[in-house]
């Protein structure tokens, strides 16, 4: 059920993502000062910001830069994560050392607080932000496949192979990364959730994507200063953020159950 509900929702933000701002009879960055504020109304649904500027326009397009960057930064951070992963855990020995303490120190900070740090030192840019999401988010991707890569190591097929005279990366490529892939795409999946709230925060703080580019969360910073006489500018994209995320958990529980057998039994 779980898996039907996340997928639903995340398929509809990815077609409002994709369709949304093209079917808009708006533009997402035209400014109607007259009506700035205006509430929710047949014209504009989710009402205008303190620019005039239509809100559910703004919002389908900042659903494209929030499902780009958990994209990249999922996509980045997966890669890395099971190469070093993988590396460290059919080779152990000082390899997996090394590596291991390097993922110790990079989970002993908090992940915002780097993120944020990262990003300020290069500079608020949609690539900044997914570098330093990335340099944060491949931390749990490698301690997982690592996880995974020891107990694989000691398969049949994979001692096996080696009988056989198979290379080192070969075995890696061939039989030790197929075995971790299942909880890899789980963790992507969760991972794109906390990936959509970092960019959010980063955005929030001023340090995501810049203006006149929609954003959820620059638009929440935005509604910030009308929280009473013009709440709907925050609680749309709140709602938004808060909806997407909560489709990707549903959806990555969803197929932790599935791909798990002890919660299959």
């Amino acid at each position: 059920m779980m898996v039907k509900v996340g997928g639903f929702i995340v398929a509809l933000a990815v077609a409002l993502a994709l369709f949304g701002p093209s079917l808009s009879p708006y533009d997402p960055s035209t400014q109607e000062l007259a009506r700035r504020l205006e509430g929710p109304s047949l014209q504009h649904p989710f009402g205008l910001d303190e620019l005039g500027r239509d809100i559910l326009t703004r919002i389908a397009s900042g659903a494209r830069i929030s499902l780009l960057v958990g994209l990249a930064v999922v996509s980045v951070s997966s890669l890395a994560g099971m190469f070093f992963g993988s590396v460290a855990g059919y080779f152990g020995g000082r390899v997996d050392d090394v590596i291991s303490r390097v993922i110790d120190v990079l989970m002993a900070f908090p992940g915002i607080l780097l993120a944020i740090a990262l990003v300020a030192v290069l500079g608020p840019s949609l690539v900044n932000v997914v570098l330093a999401l990335s340099v944060i988010g491949w931390v749990g991707y490698a301690r997982l496949v690592r996880g995974q890569a020891l107990r694989a190591r000691e398969f049949e097929f994979v001692q096996a192979a080696r009988a056989l005279g198979a290379g080192s990366s070969r075995i890696v490529l061939r039989h030790v990364l197929p075995t971790t892939l299942p909880s890899v795409v789980v963790q992507a999946t969760l991972g794109m959730a906390g990936a959509i709230i970092a960019e959010a925060s980063l955005s929030f703080l001023g340090l995501g994507v810049q203006p006149p580019t929609p954003s959820w969360g620059t638009m929440l910073d935005a509604g910030r200063a009308h929280l009473f006489d013009a709440p709907h500018l925050t609680i749309f994209p709140g709602v938004a953020i808060a909806l997407l995320v909560l489709g990707f958990n549903f959806l990555g529980d969803g197929l932790r159950d599935r791909v798990d057998p002890k919660m299959q039994r």
